[in-house]
């Protein structure tokens, strides 16, 4: 990834958070809960109540990639 397009990534998720704190919170605490062979489940309703939904299983690929976010979101905290 170019290091400008993570750049403009930064605002971007600060006005998410900001417009859904909830939403980080929940995922820090899932984060701390989920193993390799945990499933992820993503529902969306959309606003013709449509319902779609998805899941995976977590591998360990995917706990190095949420252990690694979650290293670079506590260095960010620190500034």
């Amino acid at each position: 990834m170019n290091p400008f397009s993570a750049l403009k990534l930064k605002p971007l998720l600060e006005n998410f958070s900001n417009n859904h704190p909830k939403f980080f919170q929940f995922m820090m605490y899932a984060s701390g809960k989920m193993d390799e062979g945990s499933v992820a489940e993503i529902r969306i309703t959309t606003s013709t109540g449509e319902t779609i939904v998805t899941n995976m299983k977590i591998n360990s690929q995917d706990m190095e990639l949420f252990k690694e976010i979650g290293n670079i979101s506590a260095k960010g905290g620190q500034q």
